[in-house]
Order: structure tokens, then C-alpha cells, then sequence
């Protein structure tokens, strides 16, 4: 019997524990701050234990590596390197759906050296983005194609029936990280020119995007889209640009927030103001009406006094008189804590995952456009879109490197046939995740 360890027990948790309990010689261990989350995961299950694990506690993370087969590790990314070193001392493989750091390519000769495969962003995004994204590219190359332009993009909404608030959006799993995503920057490639893209300017730098079967979605910059050249191969293309799906109006009211500096994490004190006194701060101001507030904003952000931006502030709370909630905190967190109320996606709603990608390739005789689109959607009383497509490429990947069929050594992520191949192709089986391709001549 193979022992598998689930560092962490969040929301995205759950399919991966129902998939792996499912396969025969496999057990699975969770180790998880809350013992009671893990718990009730495992439900009784006789292949599950639950154990209380505090990952901060090293001889006890330590200890937990070592007795086991596989590690997958689902806490915050910021710990990974250290389970990492635990796996390489001891000789287990490790699961991860982070981003590689910088700090984690390092381990790449030791992982190689110790014969261990350390397989990061087999999420959804990343994950699911790479490889069905390699899938195509690849496929191109062997028939003998040059890809020109590569376009991807990923987000997850509500439902359309779960649509219902002023903001087009609810949070379906880490809300803080929607906002922190907010202070990122974005590179990409576009007709051969390099588009650096500051935090101030991220979501003015949005495009309207047609997804089948969806219509017009906004689309802003993720993060740098240049280093794909080389992890995808696209050594011919001219336009390389990965962004994030958001219903339209998104990006035009976080742009605003980003230039009110909304986003700022340092702590500060808030203590006997209210809601508008806070934002009438935000501008210099003190002692505002609402009906000053709104005038002096729409001067300031040069918009209407009618504009929907103001309106999505007030419905928001952001000019209320209630007293701030928590007045020791950061501006991110005061605004987090006022969207959690409002755009919170409750137990009995929906939500939908979009992923959209979109090549130009040229072959000796013809140019070819193919788009490839992914939307799933949350099932009643089951499990959300975001939890079953971020989870299960981990599970499944799991279960092909305890039956030997990944056999890669090294610091990977999902970009090679080994391991996209059959992880697409359980993904279809498991859950009909499948990819709708449209092909045009250009």
C-alpha cells in the first residue's frame, strides 16, 4: 500500500481526496492545521487518516515527509521549498500546483541527482493552461508548423445563472490572492514588441475577448507572458500574451482602486473612522458628505458623477458611516473584508471556469488559426469548477508517478507529452473535461 501525504485541507481539496481514496493501494494521509477539516475530508474512509499538522512546525513537517511515498503539498507556496528539502533527504516525489520559485529551480541537479521528481503547477492555472497548450503546439511542430502567435486565457466567474451582482464576479476560492493579484505587473509580446506593463496601468491594459459560447469577456495581462517563449518553445512567435478572463467592467473599477491606492499592504490605523471618512482619505479629504465624496471622485478619477464605477463603490460599502470593522489593518484587507460580504459565493451557487486559448500557425502552404476552449461548470450540492480543475491534475498526476508511467526526475512543470498526455486524457474520462477546438483558414 502506497502512503500519500495532503499537506493542507482548503477549499480546492476535496476532488483530489475523493479521487485518490478511490484507487486501490493507496493510502491517503492529511496533515492539516485544522484537524476537523481533515477529518472531514477522509469522512471514515478506511485508506484515510487525519492528523493535525502545523506546517510551520519543521520537525514535525519533517517527520510526516518521511514515512511517506508521495507528498502533495496544497498549503501556501511559501513552504514549499522547505517540504521540497524534506522530500529530497529522503527520497520522495512531490506534488505541488504552485508556481516554480525561483529558490525551487535551484533544487533541480539535487532532485535529478536523488532520482526524485518535483512536479509543480499542476493546477488549473497553471496547469491545465500548459498542457493543453503543449498539446496543440506540439502537434503543430510535428506536422511541421510554425506557431506565430500564442494567445491564453483563464478565469474563474459565477455561473451565468449566479451572475447577479453589480461586479460581475464572486470569489470561488483564496479571495485575497484575487485582490493581491491586483499589485502585480504584466510583460507580454506583441508583433515583436516587448510590452512592459506597470502595476498603475495592469487592468487599463485590458482587451475584449469573444469566447465561444460565452460572448465578450475582459482580459488583463497575468504576470510575464515573454518567458513562454522558451518553456513552450515559441522561438517563432511574435505575439505571446497570457491573461486573466473577467466579466466586462471588472477592469475599469480595479484600475480605479489601483489608482487610489486601494491595494496597499502596510499596515495602518483606521480607529473612529467610518467607511466614507476613509475613502474621503484616499483622496486628502475630511469630514465629506457622500454627496461631496462622489463629486470630488469623479474629478479626481475623471469619470461622470454618474458614472457605474461610483455606484459600485457605494453598493460595496465604501461610502457607508458605519465604523471601520477592524481599524488595525492594511487597505487591501479593509477592502477584502467589505467584498466578502457582498461577492462571497454562497453554499448553494454555482461558479464556471473559462479557459480560452488562441494560436496563429503557419505551415509551407497554408496559415491557420485554432482556438481551443474549456467551460466547466460547478455541479449542484457536488463540488465547484475551480476545486475539481485545480485539484484533480495533481491527484491524477499522483497516480501515474506511484504506477510509474511519469518516470521524469528533476524540478518539472507539466509541459512534456510524459506527463500532459495522460493527465488530459483521465481529465476527459474522469470528469468530461474536454477542450472544444475550432480551426480557421487565414
Amino acid at each position: 500500500m502506497k502512503k500519500v501525504l495532503l499537506l493542507g485541507a482548503g477549499l480546492v481539496t476535496k476532488p483530489l481526496v475523493d479521487y485518490l481514496l478511490e484507487q486501490e493501494g493507496i493510502e491517503l494521509h492529511i496533515g492539516s492545521r485544522t484537524l476537523k477539516k481533515a477529518e472531514e475530508l477522509i469522512k471514515g474512509h478506511k485508506k484515510g487518516v487525519a492528523f493535525q499538522l502545523n506546517v510551520d512546525d519543521t520537525s514535525a513537517l519533517e517527520e510526516a515527509v518521511k514515512g511517506r511515498d508521495l507528498v502533495i503539498s496544497l498549503v501556501p507556496y511559501t513552504y514549499h521549498v522547505q517540504i521540497a528539502k524534506f522530500c529530497l533527504k529522503y527520497k520522495k516525489n512531490m506534488i505541488t500546483t504552485s508556481y516554480v520559485s525561483p529558490q525551487m529551480k535551484e533544487l533541480d541537479s539535487d532532485a535529478k541527482k536523488e532520482g526524485i521528481l518535483i512536479l509543480n503547477e499542476i493546477g488549473l492555472d497553471p496547469g491545465i493552461d500548459h498542457m493543453s497548450a503543449m498539446k496543440i503546439i506540439n502537434k503543430a511542430k510535428k506536422e511541421g508548423g510554425k506557431v506565430i502567435s500564442f494567445k491564453s486565457y483563464c478565469g474563474g466567474l459565477p455561473h451565468p445563472e449566479n451572475n447577479d451582482n453589480p461586479l460581475g464576479y464572486k470569489f470561488s476560492w483564496s479571495p485575497r490572492g484575487v485582490l493581491m493579484a491586483g499589485r502585480n505587473s504584466g510583460k507580454f509580446l506583441e508583433y515583436g514588441n516587448l510590452i512592459d506593463v506597470p502595476n498603475s496601468r495592469l487592468f487599463a491594459t485590458h482587451h475584449i475577448v469573444d469566447v465561444p459560447g460565452l460572448g465578450d469577456l475582459e482580459a488583463y495581462p497575468n504576470r510575464d507572458s515573454v518567458q513562454y517563449k522558451d518553456i513552450y518553445g515559441l522561438s517563432d512567435a511574435h505575439t505571446i500574451f497570457r491573461g486573466t478572463l473577467r466579466n466586462l467592467g471588472w477592469c475599469d473599477l480595479l484600475h480605479k482602486m489601483v489608482s487610489l491606492d486601494m491595494f496597499k499592504m502596510e499596515e495602518e490605523n483606521f480607529e473612529g473612522m467610518t467607511y466614507l471618512d476613509y475613502t474621503s482619505s484616499l483622496i486628502g479629504e475630511k469630514g465629506l458628505t457622500k454627496k461631496e465624496l462622489k463629486e470630488k471622485l469623479s474629478k479626481k478619477l475623471n469619470i461622470s458623477k454618474k458614472s457605474e464605477i461610483l455606484d459600485k463603490f457605494e453598493w460595496i460599502g465604501l461610502f457607508d458611516k458605519k465604523k471601520i470593522k477592524n481599524p488595525k489593518t492594511t487597505r487591501l484587507d479593509l477592502l477584502l473584508e467589505l467584498l466578502l460580504e457582498k461577492i462571497s459565493l454562497k453554499e448553494n451557487e454555482l461558479d464556471m471556469i473559462v479557459m480560452h486559448h488562441e494560436f496563429v500557425i503557419e505551415y509551407k502552404d497554408k496559415k491557420e488559426k485554432i482556438t481551443s476552449t474549456l467551460i466547466d461548470y460547478g455541479i449542484p450540492k457536488g463540488d465547484s469548477a475551480m476545486a475539481r480543475t485545480v485539484s484533480l491534475p495533481a491527484a491524477i498526476a499522483a497516480k501515474l508517478i506511484l504506477d510509474e508511467k511519469i518516470k521524469m526526475t528533476g524540478v518539472k512543470i507539466p509541459v512534456e507529452e510524459e506527463i500532459y498526455d495522460p493527465v488530459l486524457e483521465e481529465l476527459e474520462k474522469r470528469v468530461n473535461l474536454k477542450f472544444e477546438e475550432k480551426v480557421y483558414k487565414i
